[in-house]
């Protein structure tokens, strides 16, 4: 299709009214209906094993045609395991406490007014992705299990291996006798759709972007509706001066290394002056036993072999690759101070044994994650018993850091009387 066209546009329209209307059946499931689509969902996904595997191999060898990065390649590629792992995501979410209905809080008025907050869903989410297909698993699940219909638009790095999936979706909400609308997806990679899914405030609720820079940028110029940011992963790990060293070398290691192209995975390393000299050339030997680049500050290229020296923009770059920049400071305070200014608000890391370090740390650090002696790896809805994510909101409205299910209902009053009338 060329870019806007009648018949895109008029695509697009049919796919936010079906989502509309899915939603509204959605939004009064019981959990049963819910969990039993998710649990079939799951066993669908392990039915479709080799047609998924198939599909994603067609990603893959047109992500080598492309020149895609090795860590690139990485967050496209379906293993047996990571299949198995979506199914079991989905398993987890379904046993996850209905978020619909809750009531958050009740009070009466001395009129005699009974008022109470409750949870409700969103309505229809719209989610932007780029290269990760198991988003795709993800994201429909969180949704469908917080009575939200989900419109899904994935990058066209994924679009076969997305595709497969979204199926399995919708086989496991036909087996629980809930509409497909409720998990749907733009069939097509012209990136117009997007233009126009953007402006669909009559039919979208909310639009999860999650990408790179440049696709979060656009999303929050051109949206008409809210947005939920996740912007870039530019984690920090700062070793403080009472760290244990034994153990900062393996965390610092696991944060960099264990998967590069994630959007917790540590970018920049920072030391503190008193340790450098004891952690810095066994780490930065390890680091780079690993394949991982090192580009550092004076004070730290005069301690790491074979290191860069670090420029000015690397204190602001996401490298989703096996490139780490690390910088020598003489505070905790400093380390801070470097974080806020250069930080994306996402996860940060402080290694100490230092209670009040830890402390100032949590306090002043402006992130939705804050982690203290773990790794920034952990950045995770799964992690956090959460299910899975939808994304990891890098902004301070509504919800902030992991976004599962929770974070995907709102909220209303019902306020009872007894034939009140306002005097």
């Amino acid at each position: 299709m060329n870019s806007q066209t009648p018949e895109l546009t008029a695509l697009m329209h049919d796919i936010g009214q079906h989502a509309k209307q899915a939603a509204a059946v959605l939004a009064l499931a019981p959990r049963s209906q819910k969990d039993a689509a998710l649990m079939a969902a799951a066993a669908a996904l392990r039915a479709r094993e080799a047609a998924i595997l198939e599909a994603n191999a067609l990603d893959m060898q047109a992500g080598r045609d492309k020149g895609l990065s090795a860590a690139m390649l990485d967050r496209l590629e379906l293993t047996v395991e990571r299949i198995e792992a979506m199914a079991r995501g989905l398993e987890d979410v379904a046993k996850l406490e209905d978020p619909v209905g809750r009531i958050l809080a009740d009070w009466d008025r001395p009129n005699g007014l009974k008022i109470k907050r409750i949870s409700v869903p969103l309505g229809v989410i719209g989610i932007i992705y780029e290269s990760r297909p198991n988003v795709t698993a993800d994201a429909g699940s969180l949704c469908l299990k917080a009575g939200n219909a989900a419109i899904l638009r994935g990058g066209s790095d994924s679009f076969h291996s997305s595709g497969e999936i979204l199926l399995a979706l919708q086989d496991g909400l036909r087996a629980a006798g809930l509409p497909e609308a409720c998990i749907q997806r733009i069939p097509t990679t012209d990136r117009a759709a997007v233009g126009l899914m953007l402006r669909m405030e009559e039919a979208i609720d909310v639009i999860v972007p999650r990408g790179g820079r440049g696709l979060i940028e656009r999303i929050r110029d051109e949206a008409r509706m809210p947005v939920f940011s996740h912007l870039d992963g530019l984690c920090h790990t700062y070793v403080d001066a009472a760290a244990d060293l034994e153990q900062a070398q393996a965390v610092v290691l696991n944060a960099k290394m264990r998967r590069t192209g994630i959007c917790g995975a540590t970018e920049t390393l920072l030391v503190h002056a008193d340790v450098a000299q004891a952690l810095l050339p066994g780490l930065g030997a390890e680091l780079r036993a690993h394949g991982c680049e090192l580009r550092a500050d004076a004070r730290a290229l005069a301690l790491l072999e074979g290191a860069n020296p670090a420029g000015d923009a690397d204190w602001d770059t996401e490298y989703l690759d096996a490139i780490l920049s690390i910088k020598v400071v003489d505070s905790a305070q400093e380390a801070i101070d470097h974080i806020n200014a250069h930080g994306s608000h996402h996860t940060e890391a402080v290694l100490s044994q230092d209670d009040a370090v830890l402390t100032s740390f949590a306090n002043q650090v402006n992130a939705g994650i804050i982690m203290l002696n773990a790794s920034t790896q952990f950045a995770d809805g799964g992690e956090f018993g959460m299910g899975a994510e939808i994304g990891i909101s890098t902004g301070k409205m509504h919800a902030r850091g992991p976004v599962g299910t929770e974070q995907l209902t709102s909220y209303k009053y019902v306020v009872t009387g007894a034939g009140h009338a306002r005097p």
